[in-house]
């Protein structure tokens, strides 16, 4: 088993932060592109058009 530390991570394309690799996502990591449902139900606003 990996230490945390020694997860794979990736960058939300919404909020711009960093997240890693979760068990849930063992079967389909290469296809997550979110942090979060949050993240992804706001797709349509990149870090560069939320304006605040």
């Amino acid at each position: 088993m990996k230490r945390p530390r020694d997860r794979p991570t990736k960058t939300c394309p919404v909020c711009g932060r960093p997240f890693q690799w979760r068990k849930k996502w063992k079967d389909v990591w290469d296809e997550v592109r979110y942090c979060s449902e949050r993240c992804r139900r706001h797709k349509k606003s990149p870090i560069s058009d939320r304006g605040s």
